[in-house]
This record gives structure tokens, C-alpha cells and sequence, in this order.
């Protein structure tokens, strides 16, 4: 009956660590017992954790006051799309800050940092690296393309950062690695973007010579407001919207975008619709089109229901 004995209160419904469970009173039986997991040696849990987060509270009761959760695992638990290559496997990023030495622990990968250098906060119940401290961490593990998505998450649709913010973080870790990769990605990162998607698209386009569009752009025809679109040129009338899964697999999803379509449509707008495939093996033909329509709509009205109502 040792495995329903019930832990004391501040034990439950958390993980902890064996030796404060053991000075609470609790028995050597009852933290062997079937009803309780062992993510980490030395901690206890009464759930098996499933995703980077989940993991980082079960293992949070081993980390010391110099030790933050960093690089990849910083950035899953901010919500910072990240490429699925990291989705192999929940090994912990964490740092020790100052001259301490780094953790030791079977699942996780322990990193050093001078004091100074990187600073902690706390988001989700865990210590970890300032957002940030974070994106200058991931220069070390990201190409250039994904830490710009990186950049451009943290400054736009999550929030978590100000560019500022960023291009202080980075100046102060002059010489390490990365700098390089991180400086360009300083470059290219923009405010307004809402999706990895969109993110790739511009890439795309302007590193193919076309000129930078505008993100999330209001479209506002004679005083009306007809439509927020992805990407925009305003001056030749084309509105380029990234479509991902969601966008196909949701009834609701479909039903907008078709209607937005329309609604642009009506007021000489073109409508272009990039998917995966357009930023990825069909982007020749995706940046000809779009530098050919940029061309026509410069010159003038590029829907012919408007050339025939004389």
C-alpha cells in the first residue's frame, strides 16, 4: 500500500528532487513506486513529460541559482519557431552563468557563460536566458534563414524582444561564435512579420532583386478598408498571402482567404497566393511572376473589367 500513500502537498501535481522529498519525510519505498517516473536521475514525477517545456519544469528542481535553461530550449519554451530537426529527442540546453561549472546531467547539455554576458529571467515557471540572450545563443545552432525567422518572431508576432534589444545583446558578445551569422541576421530581420512562412517568402524575394515589400499591409481604397494582407506592393496593386496547412485544412480558414480575395479583386488588387513549394523548388517561377505583375501594375490597371467599362 506504499504507492498510495500521498505525497506531502508542495510535492504534488510538480517535480522534485529525491533528497527534498527524502527531508520531507518521505520514504526511500514510496519514490521507488510504479505511480511515480524518473525524467531525471534524482527527480520524481508523478506525469511523464512530453514536450521541451514539460521537461525543463522536470528537470528545473536540479538547476542551481547560476543555472538557466539557453539556446534551444530557451527559445521552445518562448515559442520561437524552430526547425524540425530539433524535435529529435528532448536533451535540455542549459547555462551556468559565472565560473561555476556547467551541469552534468544524462539529457542534458550543459554550457558556461562570464557573467555579464547572459542574463536570466523567468517565463513559464523556469528559469531561462532573456529572450534576447536567447537569440544570440541560437547563433551557434541556426543557419542565417532561421535565425532571421528567430529575430523576426521575437520582434513581431510574439513580443517577446525589441530590435534594440537584440542588436545590444549581440554587440555584447563580441568574438563569440556566431557573431558573424547573428550580425547578418540583424540585417535582415523585420518587425511586421506574423509567420515563419511569411518570413521565407520575403527572404525570397528580395535576395532574388525585387524590392522589399510591405508586411501586413492594410489595404485602404477610397477611404475604405478592403483587406490586411501578408506582403504588399502598394504601388503596382499586388498582395502576395503565404498559405500554409492551416489555410487548406480549415473550412472557416478557406472560406476568408477566398472572399479577401474577391474583395481585392474588385478594387484592381491582384491576389497571389505562395505556398511552400513557391519559396522552395518552384522559386524561379514564382519571383518571375511577381516581378512581372510588379511591371504590369506599375503601368496601370492590370484587371480587365475595369478596361471595359468605357
Amino acid at each position: 500500500m506504499t504507492s498510495k500513500r500521498p505525497l506531502p502537498l508542495v510535492l504534488r501535481d510538480a517535480s522534485f528532487r529525491v533528497r527534498d522529498a527524502l527531508h520531507r519525510g518521505v520514504s526511500r519505498g514510496r519514490l521507488d513506486a510504479q505511480d511515480l517516473v524518473r525524467p531525471f536521475h534524482g527527480i520524481r514525477s508523478g506525469t511523464t513529460p512530453r514536450s521541451v517545456e514539460e521537461h525543463a519544469r522536470a528537470l528545473a528542481p536540479r538547476l542551481r541559482a547560476d543555472q538557466v535553461f539557453s539556446h534551444i530550449t530557451a527559445a521552445a519554451i518562448l515559442g520561437v519557431p524552430l526547425p524540425r530537426r530539433f524535435e529529435r529527442g528532448p536533451r535540455l540546453h542549459v547555462t551556468t552563468i559565472g565560473a561555476d561549472q556547467a551541469i552534468r546531467v544524462r539529457g542534458a547539455v550543459g554550457h558556461r557563460a562570464k557573467s555579464g554576458l547572459m542574463r536570466a529571467t523567468r517565463s513559464r515557471g523556469v528559469p531561462l536566458t532573456t529572450p534576447a540572450d536567447t537569440f544570440v545563443a541560437l547563433g551557434t545552432m541556426l543557419t542565417l534563414d532561421e535565425l532571421v525567422i528567430a529575430g523576426d518572431a521575437l520582434v513581431g508576432w510574439l513580443g517577446w524582444a525589441t530590435f534594440d534589444e537584440l542588436v545590444h545583446a549581440v554587440r555584447r558578445r563580441r568574438g563569440t561564435r556566431g557573431i558573424v551569422k547573428l550580425r547578418l541576421a540583424l540585417e535582415e530581420i523585420r518587425r511586421g512579420s506574423r509567420s515563419p512562412g511569411e518570413t521565407r517568402t520575403r527572404l525570397a524575394l528580395v535576395r532574388h532583386g525585387l524590392p522589399e515589400p510591405a508586411l501586413n499591409h492594410d489595404v485602404v481604397v477610397g477611404g475604405r478598408w478592403i483587406a490586411c494582407v501578408d506582403l504588399a506592393y502598394p504601388a503596382a496593386r499586388v498582395a502576395i498571402e503565404y498559405e500554409s496547412d492551416l489555410h487548406r485544412t480549415d473550412p472557416a480558414v478557406f472560406k476568408k482567404d477566398l472572399t479577401r480575395g474577391e474583395h481585392l479583386k474588385d478594387v484592381d488588387w491582384w491576389l497571389v497566393r505562395a505556398t511552400a513549394h513557391d519559396v522552395g523548388p518552384g522559386l524561379d517561377r514564382f519571383v518571375q511572376r511577381i516581378r512581372r505583375l510588379l511591371v504590369i501594375g506599375v503601368r496601370g490597371s492590370h484587371d480587365t473589367r475595369f478596361a471595359s467599362r468605357g
